[in-house]
Order: structure tokens, then C-alpha cells, then sequence
């Protein structure tokens, strides 16, 4: 079952992981050399060191191990990331601000009876696989909504995923501690004036593709794609959780507020 954040020391033990890119790479050496490093076994916080999509797969990487993660931007996007700041690296984590994330999880059945199953910080997308548009049955706890949504996709969006993808295809931004999930159409065709809808964050989705040898729709995880998906079921894994540092002076609530008033 998921946790409350534990306390963390005015001397945490630290271990440092970086994206692949050289200035990622530099940074860690020099911050290892710095504060020292212990094995992620070992450790009281991950820092990871690169951008948004970097900090996305250690949250997948380190969720099972239940250490809170302290990001520093090294990479192009670093909305969940904190300043890179070598200097009182240990004092930083020990004041940050914590924000719990619960992972989305899907469960696939592909063309071929094959079923997988994955999760997502950010969110759960359909896609197209071809030139023509997807056919999407959507339900919710069980209840047909729409019997036929033609679209280029669809997508169940998280709070901390909302200003990302689901942000790009017109969704709404939702503050952190909303309770709410945002379930976005991408390029809606038919019904022309459905935009999407937000859920109690408790909902059962359940999505079908339509004519799927001719029609074939993927399925992604954050990062995890699921070819010719035909039923897809996404809920809150409640169960799991990891959680986010941040700087003081601007947390991931906070972020997420501002961003309703970028022009």
C-alpha cells in the first residue's frame, strides 16, 4: 500500500543517476566527487540528473524500490525537474517539498489475444497506426459513453501529466491535488462537439477498437507502446506511489498552477 513521504536526514545518502548526454554525465562526476555516492540500494534519495523524459523512466526505474527522487534539469524540458544547483545539494533535498505521484495502469489486449500490462506517470494514450482515423468505443466504470468516437486518438491524462501531451491536445490542466483525471480526444471527428471530460480520479476507462484489422489503434504508457490494442482498461493504481522533491520556493502544485496562466 502506498505511504506517507518519510522524513528525510540533514545528511542524506545520495545516489546520482544521469541521462546520457554529456553535460548530464559531467554533472554527476562532479557532484559524486563533491557530496558522495552510494549504490541505490543504499541510498536515502535518487538524484537524477537530464530532462522530463529522462526523469520519467527513473521514476519507472526506482518505483519498486520506494526512494524519493530529487531531479536537477540537465536536458531540454525540465518541468519536473528542480534548478541545476551543485552547491548545498544535501541541505536542498532535506528542505524539498514532497509530491506524491500515483502511476495510471493499463491493461492491454492486443489482435492476437496477447495481454500486457504497463503504467504511466504522465498518461495513457491511443493512437492511430495509419493513414486512417481510429474508431474508439469509451466507457467509464462499465457504461458505454460514446459508442463510436472517430478520432486520431485519445488520451487518459494524469495531474502531473496534464501540462504535457494531454496539454498539447487542448485538455485542461489539473491542479495536483484534484482528485481528477482528464480524459482528452485527439482530433475528434465525430461527435463533432465532444472535447473530453474529467473523471473522478477513481474511474474505471474502458476502450475498444473498432474494426481493428482495418483500423489499428496502439496503446502507449508513458514510454511503453502496445501494438494493435483492441480492449484497453486504464484506472489509478492507488496501490503504487513515488515520490517528487522539489525546491521550496516552487513546488509541482505550484507549477502546474502557473502554467493555467503562461500566454
Amino acid at each position: 500500500m502506498a505511504t506517507a513521504p518519510r522524513p528525510i536526514s540533514a545528511s542524506p545518502r545520495l545516489a546520482f543517476v544521469a541521462s546520457a548526454s554529456d553535460k548530464a554525465r559531467a554533472a554527476c562526476d562532479v557532484l559524486e566527487g563533491r557530496y558522495g555516492a552510494v549504490p541505490p540500494e543504499e541510498a536515502d534519495v535518487i538524484v537524477a540528473l537530464g530532462g522530463d523524459g529522462f526523469m520519467l523512466r527513473t521514476l519507472h526505474a526506482e518505483l519498486d524500490r520506494g526512494l524519493p527522487v530529487y531531479g536537477m534539469k540537465l536536458g531540454r524540458v525540465g518541468f519536473l525537474m528542480n534548478r541545476y544547483l551543485p552547491d548545498g545539494l544535501p541541505a536542498r533535498i532535506a528542505a524539498a517539498n514532497p509530491a506524491v505521484l500515483h502511476p495510471l495502469k493499463m491493461h492491454v489486449t492486443q489482435r492476437d489475444g496477447t495481454e500486457i500490462e504497463a503504467l504511466a506517470f504522465n498518461e495513457i494514450s491511443l493512437l492511430r497506426q495509419t493513414n486512417q482515423a481510429a474508431h474508439v468505443e469509451v466507457a467509464l466504470n462499465g457504461d458505454v459513453k460514446l459508442a463510436n468516437l472517430i478520432c486520431d486518438g485519445l488520451l487518459v491524462a494524469t495531474p502531473a501529466g496534464s501540462t504535457a501531451y494531454n496539454l498539447s491536445a487542448h485538455g485542461p490542466i489539473l491542479p495536483l491535488d484534484a482528485n481528477v483525471l482528464a480524459l482528452t480526444p485527439i482530433s475528434p471527428f465525430r461527435p463533432r462537439r465532444w472535447r473530453g471530460a474529467l473523471l473522478p480520479v477513481a474511474t474505471q476507462v474502458g476502450l475498444r477498437t473498432l474494426e481493428p484489422d482495418h483500423r489499428p489503434v496502439s496503446a502507449t504508457a508513458d514510454f511503453h507502446e502496445v501494438r494493435d490494442a483492441v480492449k484497453i482498461s486504464v484506472h489509478q493504481a492507488r496501490e503504487r506511489s513515488i515520490t517528487l522533491l522539489f525546491d521550496p520556493e516552487r513546488s509541482l502544485a505550484q507549477r502546474i498552477l502557473d502554467e493555467q496562466f503562461e500566454l
